[in-house]
């Protein structure tokens, strides 16, 4: 049963693979890849931490501490599974640095950020997220880092992890 379930993944991540070797959707797809990188996201919350209200300062806290929770379930997955990527040239950072696909630490990431951001900042910001979080996690396919169950299953992850998280932080 598992092996007919890591067939059909397998089909289905390849078929949502860009082959092309350039183009705009190719492009867009590359942008979109790694706009869930945690140094782009971490970056991105540290300006809202320097530049932003008192309460935006908090939220950019609650998120940073949210991505390090997140990266410590990821990480404890993958060196349990040590599921391989997908064959491939593009992300050779990430193949080197992490040559385990499953699960998707940026789809867990993304996941995690819209559940902190639908509890704790206002709706336009988790709409934002919500937006951005399945384009991060199919560029991760279409690119060939990932397998669409390891994009799945982080996003599961993530969800876990920022609902576990969020009666925490909306303590405060």
């Amino acid at each position: 049963m598992i092996h007919r379930l890591l067939e059909a993944d397998t089909r289905y991540s390849a078929q949502l693979r860009l082959a092309a070797p350039d183009g705009l959707l190719r492009r867009a797809a590359i942008v979109f890849a790694h706009s869930g990188d945690s140094w782009f996201v971490g970056a991105g919350l540290l300006g809202v931490w320097w530049l932003g209200s008192a309460a935006w300062k908090v939220i950019a806290i609650e998120f940073i501490v949210g991505i390090a929770v997140t990266a410590v379930v990821v990480l404890t997955v993958k060196l349990l599974v040590r599921r391989r990527r997908p064959a491939g040239e593009w992300g050779a950072i990430y193949r080197k640095a992490d040559p385990h696909s499953f699960p998707s630490g940026h789809a867990a990431r993304m996941a995690m950020l819209v559940v902190l951001g639908a509890g704790l900042g206002p709706l336009w910001f988790a709409g934002a997220l919500l937006l951005w979080t399945p384009l991060v996690a199919l560029a991760r396919v279409a690119m060939g880092v990932h397998y669409l169950s390891d994009v799945l299953v982080g996003a599961l992850l993530g969800i876990g992890v920022g609902l576990a998280m969020l009666p925490f932080l909306m303590a405060r």
